[in-house]
């Protein structure tokens, strides 16, 4: 299997600066510190990475945005407040390798013009951010944080900041107001945070898994980062796999491997010999797939794109023919209506409304047009009438059960409970 992240991370001393500095670790420093920023930045749009926190935008055009001779102070934010249910793989890095995200982080720095960033974390993740304490004072030691870092004239230090455990604040702008000290409320764009993000200064705000992959870019090159993958999605993407699978985990796969393929081979299959029913492959914000369009469909964000999904995250977990759908899609909303902030009206009332509407239907209390009126009340949460893209978040997932699985929630409906004998 294809690696640029966790090839060291069988080695349990691995997070201790002095192991990591022998495999490699904050060995790219010395080729950045002699190269201009902006040309750290040319070599990262032409490695094609793309942002892998969900959106999948070019990371190098990212950086590209923050404004040309500003005499603002520049900030750097790593987001790590991964809430996305069924993701767990920016965790992964952090718990076995921290200071290659730490590296990540200057070198992102450093290309932006940025002397101060923060590590946005999951409030939840308290054993995390006490490794990351720990490894961001052994980085002070050795010389890769602070002043003056390896004589190069360049300054860089990082602090943590720890959420309060809100979903919402995984969206960039939600959490640059939460890291100011207000509500997690997402702001509207543009002014885009690049031009006018944390306290009004420039901001780029990066995820775990994306500042990972610039050591391995900056070391080997652009053109060895797309040996892996594919043309439009190149390298590797960690995927958190769940489910109703044989050998779930985090698994780092190159762009572009087959779901089934991932199914069958890598997860060892589905458990207790069954069959497979359906598959989210970006976390729960995203359609689920039918088992038979994962026939059809890869892990990139092309191929996700066309089969009417996305990569996101890479929270992808795995259903089986025992799997009650209207359940998956009561637990779905009932998420959704708890964590939307509540600022705009469309999202505070439609999740409210999905998630009364399908609790009703597994309740046995259904009616046959509650299913239509799923699909309208979603199909009024979506394409802009937001602030954010939080509303879609549930809307489209409600869509896409509704009618994929529209056979099944009729008959729930029909018979007033679960058909399937394990549902």
């Amino acid at each position: 299997m294809s690696s640029i992240l966790n090839n060291n991370w069988n080695n349990p001393r691995q997070r201790e600066i002095k192991t990591a500095m022998a495999n490699g670790a904050y060995a790219s420093l010395k080729k950045v510190f002699n190269m201009q920023p902006v040309e750290v930045t040319e070599e990262v749009k032409k490695s094609g990475l793309r942002g892998r926190g969900g959106a999948g935008f070019l990371t190098g055009m990212k950086w590209g945005f923050i404004p040309k001779n500003s005499k603002k102070t520049v900030y750097l934010i790593n987001n790590f407040d991964e809430s996305e249910p069924g993701t767990f793989k920016d965790r992964a890095i952090v718990e076995k390798d921290p200071h290659r995200m730490l590296e990540g982080m200057i070198i992102a720095a450093y290309a932006i013009g940025a002397r101060t960033a923060y590590i946005y974390i999951r409030g939840e993740y308290y054993r995390q951010w006490e490794i990351l304490e720990k490894a961001i004072a052994e980085a002070c030691r050795e010389g890769f944080l602070g002043k003056n870092i390896l004589r190069s004239g360049f300054d860089l230090d990082i602090y943590q900041h720890r959420g309060a455990g809100a979903y919402i604040c995984g969206e960039e702008t939600a959490l640059l107001s939460s890291l100011e000290g207000g509500r997690g409320y997402p702001r509207i764009k543009p002014p885009f945070p690049a031009i006018e993000g944390a306290w009004r200064c420039p901001t780029i705000v990066n995820n775990v898994e994306t500042l990972s992959n610039l050591p391995f870019i900056m070391n080997n090159g652009a053109a060895a980062y797309r040996k892996f993958g594919t043309e439009k999605s190149p390298g590797t993407k960690l995927i958190s796999a769940s489910g109703h699978v044989n050998k779930p985990g985090v698994y780092e796969v190159e762009m572009g491997l087959p779901v089934r393929t991932f199914v069958e081979e890598h997860l060892g299959g589905v458990w207790k010999g069954r069959k497979l029913k359906g598959v989210v492959p970006g976390g729960s914000s995203f359609q689920v797939l039918t088992a038979e369009e994962t026939s059809k469909c890869c892990l990139d964000f092309e191929s996700c794109a066309g089969c009417g999904t996305s990569l996101g995250s890479g929270g992808f977990y795995v259903m089986d023919e025992t799997t009650c759908m209207v359940k998956m899609l009561q637990y779905t909303a009932k998420f959704y209506e708890h964590e939307s902030c509540g600022q705009c009206t469309p999202c505070r009332e439609g999740t409210g409304w999905v998630s009364q509407i399908v609790r009703r239907i597994e309740e046995g209390h259904g009616r046959q047009r509650d299913l239509d009126l799923l699909i309208d009340v979603s199909k009024n949460m979506v394409n802009g009438r937001t602030i954010c893209v939080f509303a879609d978040a549930l809307a489209l997932p409600v869509i896409s059960y509704v009618t994929k699985f529209r056979a099944e929630f009729e008959e729930h409906i029909k018979l007033g409970r679960c058909s399937l004998q394990n549902g």
